[in-house]
């Protein structure tokens, strides 16, 4: 298994192409099960960054929409 980098290090698409990779992994089903929880742990972590770091983009186009800076748009049909 690779180094793991901090995550919170990690720009959100590497983070985001991480836990991608992590779930292919885990769904892949061959793995001990002691990788497996550390992957399942790892995953968990990305998981919780990548959403806070969509919380925070939105919140920012939130108060730019606010501010007549940019027009507004969801958010949750980009993801």
């Amino acid at each position: 298994m690779k180094k793991q980098t901090k995550i919170e290090s990690l720009a959100f698409e590497a983070a985001f192409t991480q836990l991608e990779e992590i779930v292919g992994k885990l769904e892949a089903g061959d793995l001990p099960l002691d990788e497996a929880l550390t992957l399942f742990e790892q995953g968990q972590r990305l998981a919780v960054y990548c959403s806070a770091k969509l919380d925070e983009a939105e919140l920012k186009v939130q108060k730019l929409s606010a501010s007549g800076a940019v027009e507004p748009f969801d958010l949750d049909e980009a993801r």
